[in-house]
């Protein structure tokens, strides 16, 4: 912006020492001043509505909101995202990107997820929500605009997420169209490029359970044992391995699905037999198997 203020309309040779003045010198002298000081307010607040400052100017608040303005060309260095703390919280909340882009909460109960101001179509708006799940019953509803991804997201059914272990959860979430349509990324549980790592496991004695939140779980038992399975929840999936070859080890499966309803058997008796299980629809579906009999 060119400045209005113009200096070559004050004569600064005027009056003219030693010598009477022509009053109009002085009148003229007079309004350039004038003009001039109008010219500099009139610019300083427009400076101070609209400038990007460090800190308040005395008598302000600060207010560095760039109302969709570009910011280009720009390095970027030491920033940092706004952190809103939801606290332990149980049926709807608001998350409200204009209020920042990363989210806390802790689940007290079943939580709602609603969102509120994106940014314009054709713009991106991208936040995390980090989830303290407390309890496994505690199910999160997601709007219904978020569609995308969803089929990555373990434990997903008609926008809810269950969760088969108490924990911290890190989801992120993107819209490009106003809000319209959300896409969804776990950044929690390893995953990448549709590739999944599985880096918990556990050994079952004979008796017992196997987690249904531990992915694998293996045996290598000396004598003939049993084990159980519970009900997963939808997505999940569950590997058996036996690493021995001493005794049989025969695991019985509430919602087998490759019974017509009810419990079904997986019996192992050879060293390096295995098999991979689907929950969906409500029942475990063997999806891999390495010599294992199923009854």
């Amino acid at each position: 912006m060119a400045s209005k203020i113009n200096a070559t309309n004050i004569n600064g040779n005027y009056p003219v020492a030693g010598q009477d003045n022509n009053s109009q010198g002085f009148r003229d002298n007079f309004t350039g001043i004038r003009n001039n000081f109008s010219a500099a307010a009139d610019e300083i607040t427009d400076l101070q509505n609209k400038a990007v400052l460090k800190r308040a100017l005395e008598n302000g608040e600060l207010s560095n909101d760039f109302a969709g303005a570009v910011v280009e060309n720009a390095e970027l260095r030491g920033t940092r995202e706004t952190l809103v703390s939801l606290g332990t919280i149980s049926g709807t909340v608001n998350i409200d990107y204009a209020s920042g882009s990363f989210f806390t909460l802790a689940t007290s109960g079943n939580v709602t997820l609603e969102f509120s101001n994106p940014t314009p179509a054709d713009t991106v708006t991208s936040f995390k929500i980090q989830i303290v799940v407390s309890n496994v019953s505690h199910i999160i509803t997601l709007p219904t605009a978020v569609t995308i991804g969803v089929d990555n997201i373990r434990g997903y059914d008609t926008s809810t997420i269950e969760f088969d272990q108490t924990g911290t959860y890190e989801f992120e979430f993107r819209t490009n169209d106003g809000g319209d349509n959300y896409r969804i990324q776990d950044l929690s549980r390893n995953t990448t490029d549709n590739i999944v790592y599985w880096s918990d496991s556990e050994n079952i004695d004979n008796g017992s359970a196997a987690t249904v939140g531990t992915t694998v779980s293996y045996f290598d038992n000396a004598d003939s044992e049993t084990a159980t399975l519970a009900a997963g929840i939808n997505g999940q999936i569950k590997v058996f391995a036996k690493i021995n070859d001493t005794d049989d080890m025969t695991i019985t499966v509430t919602d087998a699905g490759w019974k017509a309803t009810g419990t079904g058997t997986i019996s192992f008796d050879s060293i390096g037999q295995a098999c991979t299980l689907l929950y969906t629809n409500s029942k475990w579906y063997c999806i891999g198997n390495n010599g294992v009999t199923f009854a």
